[in-house]
């Protein structure tokens, strides 16, 4: 295959991915039929498949690795690729989530003094500087920083 058709091949079908995993995954679709086909296929395997746009992208992106390619050796690579591609596409268009702490709020699951029986004698030991250690000494500021951002699940 000429290596100038390929790339566009390539680019094509990984466009392609990206944009029905997110049709399935995201969107209700025309006529809400997505959100249909989410609904009745339930909470069975394919209905858990339709929730994360990765898996689904991996599905999706098999039969068009064959636009791709048709070298067997060469299509596994394609297929992965295009997966991986629908991905990379999902992470770059969807909003960053920021995790800010509540001010004023508790939460008795966030202990904010020694646990009952951690150490029956003398007291706890002063845990790390950290943004979620901050969080739980209240002392965390207003504005996060990197380490309490939150972009997205990792698969």
């Amino acid at each position: 295959m000429d290596a100038e058709i390929a790339w566009w091949r390539l680019l094509v079908a990984a466009l392609a991915t990206w944009r029905l995993a997110h049709l399935l995954v995201v969107e209700d679709g025309p006529f809400d039929l997505a959100a249909r086909l989410r609904a009745g296929l339930g909470a069975g395997a394919l209905g858990r498949a339709l929730d994360c746009i990765h898996c689904t992208s991996l599905w999706l992106a098999a039969p068009l690795a064959c636009f791709v390619t048709t070298e067997p050796g060469l299509w596994w690579a394609v297929w992965l690729a295009l997966s991986g591609a629908a991905g990379l596409a999902h992470r770059a268009t969807e909003p960053p989530v920021t995790l800010q702490a509540l001010q004023g709020e508790t939460d008795e699951l966030l202990w904010t003094g020694p646990r009952p029986g951690a150490e029956p004698a003398g007291r706890e030991p002063e845990p790390p500087d950290t943004a979620s250690h901050a969080l739980r000494r209240g002392t965390a500021t207003a504005e996060p920083d990197a380490a309490t951002r939150f972009d997205g699940p990792r698969a």
